[in-house]
């Protein structure tokens, strides 16, 4: 089928369709029992849709109408054409419409144009039932509609059933498909318990989304088997019968297709089917599948048929199948070609590529994307094909640059559109090796073959096989121009960049980028960019900067931030400041969304994070506005980043769900990574221990294999603070240890010294002191360059638990007034609570309630549990009453606080040692502590304190509820 309902004889016969004809005896029984219910069939072009809907029609045991969508796609225009098959006469079909449409509704118009039907029908109706279709053309409108069958009802008095074909429903309008998304969700049997005979028989094209249903069934069509393709040919062809040659070699290339089959044997004689004309080589050519899949493809935007075209392209370079599936399996869930799949925001767009995946044109498997029909992509890249500059083979590139400027560019950039292919045109291709044409390689560009066909008509001269699919493709690769196959590196890595390995990506871009220098520098710049993009995901620095060494391609207007960037990542930041300014003033004021994400990253290296959560947030909201689904994932990426270095959490945790959610729709698994790692941090901040443990994990699942080195720095980081809050200081010293150190197995080089204050606190704890003030010197020089807000205050923090005597007291002094003028509150409420814990352990407890209690406060405030935990028993331990008095309720009187919060250390897992750690007493402090605890509680080991302390908490939280 190409698109649009095609005639079938009623009751035709089927083949290889046992289960979708079960699916539908189901429908009918379910419509006989006066419970209804949705079928959705969908299926490629040519499989057979329409035949399928035309055979349920003339089996079902009741009245049938058949509704193909309309000529136009104007709005209602489809539900004109469904109320007119439906009512006994146009005006009366108009009228239902219009009350449809007033009511909000298609279910009750439906159920009256039903009942009216019935009423008005002749009893002789009866008489005609099962015995064919009544078709006829209503309104102007061009749908189909065939009503079968007998009126009136049963003899048990009940309404007949009915069964409503809806034929094509991906070219219906949006108005009327979301109309009878409506209707069918109240219809019986999805959850609705009115009872209604009627029964919904609706067929799309693969690539159509259905409406989420409640209890609808959906089949899909799928190629036939040998001797399924076999007997629809002995039908096709029952006279004269082709000869067995024939019949083996049209079985071959067809991949068991019906479509592509009774298409190619309409193209031959009675002559050519005997074996006395030889047939068309190949027998499935540019022209059958043009017939077959033409309008699709003539459908789809322009940008999106370009794409298609370049991911044949990359899977005739790879070698892979393109021209069906293999022998033997007739392509039954087979796709052609593949590479690295998913794509990310520049100025070349992969809404295209993300919205063909989405909608299933293209498909994902094991991280590489290729086609899910492999005809289509054979379809895609002929229908491009006259367009394609190309060039001899192992000749200087010759073609003038406005041939090259006919290329069918990436997604989004300017080109001309492609011709369409005449119907029944049949293109030829690049030659063979040792094609004789090779001694044409002189030749004007306007006499040059382009891509497969010729290398196809030598190698079946050879005797090399009959399927184009089976020849090399080197020759035919070389054949295309820089500016094509730089186009299909910048789609290759684009796809990479978003769901496989980064450093894959940035080497595919670099090569894009030369490729295309000169012939397309506004793409070769895009290229570059993204390059950089991928090196910075992966953590290297050398990479970055080769990627932004772009020289004369980078145009003016984007200088400023790859010289700006560069100079920050060379440690120039005085010019890097003054460049990076420039950008966020002018980017972050514009409305392209990726102009401000651009802004946004230059907030982000000058350390202004306020300004970088706020020009992202304008980011997104310019993506939602335009609709561009495959940047939603990008721009919330970079607002939850934004709002985590912030400190503001919760708004980081809600973008990251988001966003999260938005990249495992389009497939941009290396974003959903990165969201993954910012929720275990979030979690690390709440005190959820497991689901620290289960973001971190798929973050880092994703990570390794794909080289995410800021992913993976981000969840690990995530990992060392969740135990560092358990107590568990000397674990969470030793992850983050790989973490601040420089070098290649070192975390991501932009968050290395972000982590040093974590670390320093948790060095300090577990006694790896020298390291601790090792890191924190690093940390001050860093700090000097004014590149983090907040670093000034951080370093004073590690500076007074580095300090000894009375130095701790000034240095907390300073961090908390350092940290009034650098808006992070969470890290100003840590630095209150080291403070306050370091005063209680010198005996102060007075002095220590007022920090503590700022503390808590904040913390609280910031949904950060874990670490209001902590604050309120350290509060405790000062002797004064938290802000939590539930809290102090919840606890056994019969312990004290020190007690209280050993109790809950070893609870969570730690060791007498790690609590002494954590607690800066000794083990044997902590052994005897413990032997209270077992003595006023009446336990006997540690074994049992989880449950104890569950009951406290589970004793607060009713409390707090009453």
């Amino acid at each position: 089928m190409s698109g649009a309902t095609q005639a079938a004889a009623p009751g035709a016969r089927l083949y290889d369709r046992a289960a979708e004809l079960a699916a539908v005896a189901r429908l009918s029984a379910r419509a006989a029992a006066g419970s209804g219910g949705v079928l959705f069939v969908t299926g490629s072009p040519g499989e057979g849709r329409t035949s399928l809907l035309a055979r349920a029609a003339h089996d079902f045991p009741g009245t049938a109408y058949r509704v193909a969508a309309p000529g136009h796609r104007g709005p209602w225009s489809a539900a004109r054409a469904l109320f007119t098959a439906l009512a006994p006469t146009p005006a009366a079909g108009r009228r239902a419409l219009r009350r449809a449409r007033d009511e909000g509704g298609f279910g009750p118009a439906v159920a009256a144009l039903v009942a009216e039907a019935e009423a008005e029908a002749e009893p002789a109706a009866a008489l005609r039932h099962g015995t064919g279709a009544e078709a006829a053309l209503r309104d102007g409108t061009g749908a189909e509609a065939a009503r079968l069958g007998a009126a009136g009802r049963s003899p048990a008095g009940r309404p007949r059933p009915v069964l409503i074909c809806v034929d094509d429903l991906h070219l219906w309008d949006a108005h009327s498909r979301a109309a009878l998304a409506a209707t069918w969700r109240e219809a019986p049997g999805t959850g609705s318990r009115r009872p209604s005979p009627v029964g919904w028989l609706v067929s799309a094209a693969r690539h159509h989304r259905f409406p989420g249903v409640p209890g609808a069934e959906t089949v899909r069509l799928g190629r036939l088997t040998t001797a399924g393709a076999r007997a629809l040919l002995g039908d096709l062809c029952p006279a004269p019968a082709p000869t067995p040659p024939v019949v083996d070699r049209l079985l071959d290339e067809a991949a068991g297709h019906p479509g592509v089959l009774a298409a190619a044997v309409r193209r031959l004689s009675a002559a050519q089917l005997t074996g006395i004309a030889p047939l068309p080589r190949p027998a499935v050519d540019d022209a059958v599948l043009a017939e077959v899949y033409g309008g699709l493809l003539d459908r789809l935007p322009s940008a999106s048929r370009r794409l298609l075209a370049t991911v044949a392209v990359l899977a005739l370079a790879g070698r892979t199948e393109v021209g069906g599936a293999s022998a033997g399996t007739h392509g039954r869930g087979g796709g052609a070609g593949a590479f690295p799949t998913g794509g990310r925001g520049a100025r070349t767009s992969v809404d295209p590529l993300e919205g063909l995946v989405a909608d299933g044109l293209l498909c994902r498997r094991d991280g590489v994307l290729g086609f899910h029909d492999a005809f289509l992509g054979r379809a895609a890249l002929a229908s491009a094909r006259p367009t394609w500059p190309t060039r001899p083979q192992e000749a200087p590139d010759t073609t003038p640059r406005a041939g090259n400027a006919a290329a069918p560019p990436v997604a989004g950039a300017a080109a001309p559109e492609a011709a369409p292919v005449a119907p029944g045109a049949v293109t030829s291709t690049a030659p063979a090796p040792d094609s004789p044409t090779l001694a044409t390689a002189g030749a004007a560009p306007e006499t040059v073959p382009t891509a497969t066909g010729s290398a196809s008509r030598t190698a079946l001269a050879r005797g090399a096989g009959h399927r184009a699919d089976r020849l090399g493709p080197s020759a035919a690769v070389r054949s295309l121009s820089p500016l094509v196959r730089g186009r299909a590196q910048l789609v290759r890595g684009l796809a990479a960049l978003a769901g496989g390995p980064v450093m894959d990506a940035h080497e595919a871009l670099l090569q894009a980028a030369e490729l295309l220098r000169g012939r397309a520098p506004v793409e070769a710049s895009d290229a570059r960019f993204l390059a950089m993009e991928a090196a910075w995901a992966g953590g290297d620095v050398a990479g970055c900067l080769a990627a932004l060494d772009g020289g004369e391609e980078v145009p003016g207007a984007e200088r400023d931030f790859a010289e700006g960037l560069s100079a920050a990542l060379t440690v120039r930041l005085d010019e890097a400041r003054t460049t990076l300014a420039r950008v966020v003033a002018r980017d972050g004021a514009a409305d392209d969304a990726r102009l401000l994400l651009r802004a946004g990253s230059a907030a982000l290296v000058l350390g202004d994070t306020a300004a970088a959560a706020r020009v992202h947030a304008r980011a997104l909201a310019r993506a939602r506005a335009e609709r561009r689904t495959a940047l939603l994932p990008r721009a919330l990426e970079q607002l939850a980043y934004a709002e985590l270095r912030a400190g503001r959490h919760s708004r980081a945790e809600r973008t990251a769900r988001e966003g999260l959610r938005a990249a495992e729709a389009t497939g941009q698994h290396n974003v959903a990574a990165h969201q993954h790692a910012v929720l275990a941090l979030v979690a690390s901040v709440s005190g959820d221990g497991s689901a620290v443990s289960e973001h971190a994990g798929r973050a880092l699942a994703t990570a390794g294999p794909h080289g995410l080195v800021q992913a993976a720095t981000l969840a690990e980081w995530a990992l060392a603070r969740a135990e560092l809050g358990r107590g568990l200081a000397a674990q969470a010293a030793a992850r983050l240890v790989p973490l601040v150190r420089p070098g290649p197995r070192g975390g991501h080089f932009a968050l290395r010294m972000l982590a040093v204050p974590c670390f320093v606190e948790a060095a300090v704890a577990a006694g790896r002191t020298a390291e601790a003030r090792e890191a924190a010197d690093e940390y001050g020089a860093w700090a000097a360059l004014g590149v983090d807000g907040p670093a000034p205050a951080q370093l004073a923090r590690c500076r007074a638990l580095l300090s000894d005597g009375e130095g701790p007291g000034y240095w907390f002094g300073e961090a908390v007034r350092r940290h009034d003028g650098c808006g992070n509150d969470f890290e100003r409420a840590r630095t209150l609570l080291a403070y306050g814990t370091w005063l209680r352990r010198r005996r102060r407890p007075g002095a220590a309630r007022g920090p503590l209690r700022d503390a808590l406060v904040t913390f609280e405030r910031a949904a950060a549990g874990g670490w209001a935990e902590h604050a309120r028993s350290e509060l405790r331990a000062t002797g004064g009453a938290s802000a939590g008095s539930s809290a102090d309720a919840a606890a056994p009187r019969e312990l004290t606080p020190q007690q209280q919060r050993i109790a809950r250390l070893v609870a969570r897992g730690a060791t007498n040692q790690e609590v002494a750690d954590h607690l800066s007493l000794s083990p044997r402090t902590v052994d005897h502590h413990l032997r209270g605890v077992f003595a006023r509680l009446g336990i006997r080991s540690r074994v049992e304190l989880p449950g104890v302390v569950g009951r406290w908490d589970a004793e607060r939280e009713a409390r707090v509820e009453r």
